[in-house]
């Protein structure tokens, strides 16, 4: 099924990545997606969307050609309707200058059925973005409150600089994990990843070389297998784990073995990755530097993300594969 996605604008390329788990992106604009999805529902796990609708059409961002788009599809519903406008600014080539609310009411006019502003059971909604005016069908919206319910800080067990449940939720989505795969975080920290993954029914693993964080996870978590494990030596036989999704130790708090080094962590458990990684499957590594040059000597990068988080912390996402089958 055709489907158009309202995408957040918080960052500019991890909201079209995670598409990738559900279907496949036919065309794109800034904070817009069309893409074809074979399940419609499965979109639902999308953390970075807005909205998910049905794909009716698109023209250019102007009033006349939306009208005339209108008079072809020449919609008739029963069902109480509202129509709802969104242009979005900040492309460098911005929409038509006429407002939101001309194409709301030509959406109003154009439309056979009964008007409810307040109340409608189907609605429909422009996104005009660059160049393209996009229409579609609400199907759902996806709201950030199930998220806000399991903030790190209501957990059993928290830690401070954990990953938030949405960014957790999209790196677990980009690493196209799906219902049955064996999830590994081989960093697991707090358990945050794991719980993102128990909750779209994966067999999530986590590990962790720091006691004190493998107990706190067994507080946070009751749908994953944890055991204390060392990131370089891995007890996983070749190419049996299905996705990987871990934020990587950094600064001086978290605890690593006294002889290594960062780099030296970092290298090993890539190469530790890179072995229990089943072939034409992905890992989503996230670091607090650049470490694309230690990653790319041991596995193929598909995809790199930048996520500002403050000012002087930025996370780097790597999306790596193996080279001989990425």
């Amino acid at each position: 099924m055709k489907l158009l996605f309202e995408l957040s604008g918080e960052n500019p390329t991890l909201p079209f990545a995670e598409l990738e788990c559900i279907g496949t992106i036919l065309d794109q604009r800034l904070q817009v997606a069309v893409a074809d999805c074979p399940a419609p529902e499965t979109a639902r796990r999308l953390a970075m969307t807005h909205a998910v609708l049905e794909y009716l059409g698109e023209c250019e961002p102007d009033p006349a050609a939306f009208r005339n788009l209108l008079g072809e599809l020449a919609i008739v519903t029963e069902k109480p309707f509202a129509g709802r406008v969104k242009k979005v600014h900040g492309s460098g080539n911005e929409p038509h200058p006429s407002s939101q609310r001309e194409f709301e009411e030509i959406i109003g006019t154009m439309i056979s059925g009964p008007v409810s502003l307040n109340n409608p059971k189907v609605v429909y909604r422009a996104i005009l973005s660059g160049d393209r005016c996009y229409f579609g069908r609400v199907l759902f919206a996806t709201g950030r409150g199930a998220y806000d319910t399991r903030n790190p800080g209501r957990r059993n067990f928290f830690h401070p600089g954990v990953m938030m449940p949405r960014m957790a939720r999209t790196l677990v989505n980009i690493a196209c994990a799906h219902t049955g795969d064996v999830l590994l975080d081989p960093f697991c920290g707090t358990g945050g990843i794991l719980i993102e993954g128990g909750i779209l029914g994966m067999n999530a693993i986590g590990s962790d070389f720091d006691p004190v964080m493998v107990l706190g996870s067994r507080r946070n978590v009751d749908t994953a297998a944890l055991m204390l494990a060392d990131a370089a030596s891995l007890p996983f036989r070749d190419h049996s784990v299905d996705a990987i999704v871990t934020d990587f130790p950094y600064g001086q708090s978290v605890c690593i073995r006294k002889s290594d080094s960062m780099d030296r962590l970092y290298a090993d458990a890539l190469d530790e990755i890179q072995r229990v990684l089943k072939k034409k499957r992905r890992a989503v590594v996230v670091t607090h530097r650049d470490i694309s040059a230690i990653a790319s000597d041991r596995m193929t990068v598909l995809q790199q993300h930048d996520q500002r988080v403050h000012k002087s912390l930025t996370r780097r996402i790597l999306v790596l594969g193996h080279a001989d089958s990425a």
